[in-house]
């Protein structure tokens, strides 16, 4: 029964239009203060590594994308609408999403830890010597790793949408999404107009044999071990309708992350930050100030 449920909500997510964001109400002045972006890329690496940057705040924040994400598909709202005056926005590509390709994306077995390295490394090219963390999904695994694994460099960090293993229901879920010509048109035309529909299929495909490797293993871990060794204040966020990462996963994490703070969102979906854009972006405004 667990397994068809998880079926149908699948195909309802891809199957329907995207939610939409919801309005953006600047507070007060600071909120729209300073709205120009920069766009450029940094070798670091090896490869040159695609960012966007907004605002001119002593805190700076790195946004971390989901599976096949970017900067510009994935936090527009976060970007447009996040105060200015105390924060630094940064948004990344990872290595062979968005525009950070060459080299076409991979997924050896440590490509979580290569995708921390990475963003962690980014920040410091871009000369901060501590920030915080914004991680969805994929971004939320390579965010958990980064603050565990370079704690002096961390000052905050938030996930959604994101977990520490990978269970056989998991697996499921993954595999319904394998097949992108089955995607509703609205979630596909953007990803195949950035990487082309090969890519963009290919890619994917890659993804769900990548990451459901780590059921595999005995216990599924993909960063487990190294909750405890996370000692920067954590918030996670959750959305209680998400189709594609089980509540469980947001538990176990507040669970293993001493003094975390875990949020339920009853209506959000995996996209909560995009759908509920102005209450997401004060929750997380309010917790890193």
């Amino acid at each position: 029964m667990a397994r068809r449920s998880a079926g149908r909500a699948l195909r309802a997510l891809l199957l329907q239009p995207p939610d939409r964001a919801a309005p953006l109400t600047p507070r007060g002045p600071a909120a729209s203060y300073g709205t120009s972006m920069t766009s450029a890329k940094i070798q670091v690496n090896g490869v040159h590594l695609h960012y966007q940057l907004t605002g001119e705040g002593s805190h700076a924040v790195l946004l971390l994308p989901g599976m096949l994400g970017s900067g510009q598909t994935d936090f527009g709202p976060q970007l447009k609408s996040m105060n200015k005056q105390i924060f630094t926005i940064v948004a990344w590509d990872p290595r062979g999403y968005g525009q950070s390709i060459p080299p076409s994306r991979d997924f050896p077995p440590d490509f979580f830890e290569r995708d921390a390295k990475d963003a962690v490394d980014l920040m410091q090219a871009l000369k901060f010597k501590k920030f915080s963390l914004l991680g969805w999904s994929d971004g939320g695994i390579t965010a958990l790793i980064a603050a565990a694994k370079y704690p002096t460099l961390i000052h905050k960090l938030v996930v959604w949408g994101a977990n520490a293993s990978v269970t056989q229901e998991d697996v499921r879920i993954y595999n319904g999404i394998r097949d992108v010509s089955k995607w509703s048109e609205k979630v596909k035309k953007p990803l195949e107009e950035m990487y082309g529909h090969k890519y963009f299929a290919k890619t994917c495909e890659a993804w769900v044999d990548g990451i459901s490797r780590f059921a595999e293993k005995s216990d599924g871990s993909i960063c487990q071990q190294l909750l405890p060794d996370i000692k920067c204040p954590t918030f996670i966020i959750h959305g209680e309708k998400d189709p594609l990462v089980p509540q469980a996963h947001a538990e176990y994490i507040h669970k293993h992350i001493k003094g975390s703070r875990l949020l339920l969102m009853p209506e959000g979906k995996h996209n909560l930050h995009l759908r509920f854009a102005e209450d997401f972006n004060r929750e997380v405004e309010d917790f890193l100030h």
